[in-house]
């Protein structure tokens, strides 16, 4: 049984993001991140106020983490992704196309 993630100022962290949830990307701690990792980030359009969809999660624990972000997909470390924290999209937001 999953565990519904906790919820904070700055939303919960993307690992936490339920499978096939749009989120938006509430904030990222840049000071976790190695320079190369938040370069990266920053070219794919990592950013407040984007929307972000975890679609598939590595079998092993520490493995990465596939993200959609706009129409693009990404892999994520599982630290970069802990870097992310997100605040869930409402259900039938009809602001929000997918």
């Amino acid at each position: 049984m999953a565990t519904a993630p906790i919820l904070d100022s700055a939303g919960f962290s993307l690992i936490s993001l339920p499978r096939h949830r749009q989120a938006t990307v509430a904030a990222i701690d840049w000071e976790r991140l190695a320079q190369p990792e938040a370069r990266r980030l920053r070219e794919f359009g990592f950013d407040e106020g984007v929307d972000v969809e975890v679609l598939h999660r590595s079998f092993l624990g520490g493995g990465p983490i596939a993200c959609r972000i706009g129409r693009m997909t990404v892999a994520l470390r599982r630290r970069v992704a802990a870097a992310i924290r997100v605040a869930p999209v409402p259900a039938g937001d009809p602001d929000r196309n997918r």
